[in-house]
């Protein structure tokens, strides 16, 4: 995902991700739906010649529902993206314009997931990452495997601060 040139001196990549795939099920439900309803109105349309305008527009109007509520939260799903590194938390979404946001470690104060029995299920949920700050606390939700990057986070901000301790020396 990130380029090692926009890492800053002896930090490294750990871990790289996107929202889970769980976030593309209603998108995906919605094409099925939208290509169902063009084809049955295609049927129920009569082969008249005259209503070759009618098909267009059928088509038409399903290729537009189709890019508007399942090519949009696609590229959504596919230009979100976190990443850990060894010095801080980054968070980076956008299709056509992008934003960022990085969250130091040595500023996180609290790290900590829930998910309910679906998310369990699918192996996803949601991260709670508390920092001092302005900022205070940050949501994010539809983390895949969600207690392993808890677990990770909190073993990056532990090692942060043990490195910064020995620089203080």
């Amino acid at each position: 995902m990130a380029d090692d040139e926009t890492l800053s001196q002896g930090e490294r990549s750990v871990l790289s991700l996107h929202p889970h795939w769980k976030t593309l099920l209603r998108p995906f439900c919605i094409l099925v739906v939208v290509v169902a309803a063009a084809i049955v109105a295609l049927v129920l349309l009569p082969a008249r010649s005259d209503l070759a305008a009618a098909r267009i527009g059928i088509g038409a109007l399903a290729l537009l529902a189709a890019i508007v509520w399942c090519v949009v939260p696609l590229l959504r799903w596919k230009t979100t993206s976190y990443e850990l590194t060894t010095r801080r938390l980054r968070l980076r979404r956008g299709i056509l314009s992008r934003s960022g946001r990085d969250f130091p470690l040595i500023r996180i104060s609290d790290v900590s997931f829930s998910h309910g029995l679906l998310d369990r299920l699918l192996g996803c949920g949601k991260l709670v990452v508390e920092s001092a700050g302005e900022h205070g606390q940050l949501i994010l939700t539809e983390i895949p495997q969600v207690q392993r990057v808890q677990s990770t986070l909190f073993q990056l901000v532990e090692d942060e601060q043990a490195r910064l301790a020995r620089e203080d020396r």
